[in-house]
């Protein structure tokens, strides 16, 4: 993991973009704030998986939760 400050990734863009072609993820920090974070496509998912461990513990019915958001959400003519 690579923190950045805005300037430097907009000065500095193609280099960090072959960072993390090469498998590097970059924070953008600005303010002293992190805002963004850049990361491969093929990381994308993973980082998306990882992010939700621990939401969908349990077992669920999606055809029941189908159901609900059908009915909650249908219009009334």
């Amino acid at each position: 993991m690579i923190a950045v400050t805005a300037t430097d990734i907009q000065n500095n863009f193609g280099k960090y973009l072959q960072a993390v072609q090469m498998g590097n993820e970059i924070i953008i920090v600005k303010n002293g704030v992190e805002v963004a974070r850049l990361i491969s496509k093929e990381s994308c998912v993973s980082f998306l998986t990882d992010s939700l461990v621990g939401i969908l513990k349990n077992d669920y019915d999606d055809k029941a939760i189908r159901a609900e958001r059908a009915t909650k959400y249908e219009s009334i003519d």
